[in-house]
């Protein structure tokens, strides 16, 4: 009798855990999160930049986040390259035109782990008027509680755009024939999320 009820607690434990993961919903930590990138500049040395604004949320019934869905918006006009002539440079038409197109945004439609902490991201990125799908190669941390009880969850995600296909245009040559502005941007994401309560 004993085991019948101590089997009868652990389904029911495993039953609450798993509605508790069927309801979970996360949203970024700005604070503790970075949305980078960096370009190669003249073919010799490379150009870092961030955005300062975002939000981000995440959806997940799985513990390990296989069948999150996530959903993300970048403010164009919070690009910071520390150099304010070439940030207004990226904002104008040449670039990323943020008065007419103010938001990059991402959903994606699947995060694949392939082994270990390592996972697989793809979804649909929209810079300017342009959509197109990437993966992403995400490395998640872990979760944990911090200091003050809330639940976070870690992950890094990298992947490589190339800028001439949505619309980022702006060229420029070297005396030698190489891009001012290579058009590979490397795009580097350190996000923690916090579980909503």
């Amino acid at each position: 009798m004993k085991k019948s009820a101590g089997y009868l607690m652990t389904i029911l434990g495993l039953f609450l855990l798993s509605s508790t993961w069927a309801q979970s919903k996360w949203t970024i930590d700005p604070i503790h999160s970075k949305v980078g990138f960096n370009v190669t500049h003249l073919v010799i040395s490379e150009v870092d930049g961030n955005f300062k604004s975002y939000a981000g949320t995440l959806e997940s019934s799985k513990p390990d986040f296989t069948d999150a869905k996530i959903i993300f918006s970048v403010d164009v006009a919070s690009i910071n390259t520390e150099n304010d002539t070439r940030d207004k440079h990226l904002k104008s038409d040449d670039f990323f035109n943020a008065e007419k197109f103010p938001q990059m945004t991402f959903s994606s439609t699947s995060l694949t782990k392939t082994e270990g902490n390592k996972y697989v991201l793809e979804g649909n990125l929209k810079i300017r008027d342009v959509i197109k799908t990437v993966k992403f190669d995400v490395t998640f941390g872990g979760t944990v509680k911090d200091g003050y009880g809330n639940t976070k969850a870690g992950f890094k995600a990298t992947t490589t755009i190339n800028r001439l296909d949505y619309g980022l245009k702006w060229n420029a040559l070297t005396e030698t024939g190489g891009a001012v502005v290579s058009p590979d941007v490397n795009i580097i994401l350190n996000l923690e999320f916090a579980l909503q309560k």
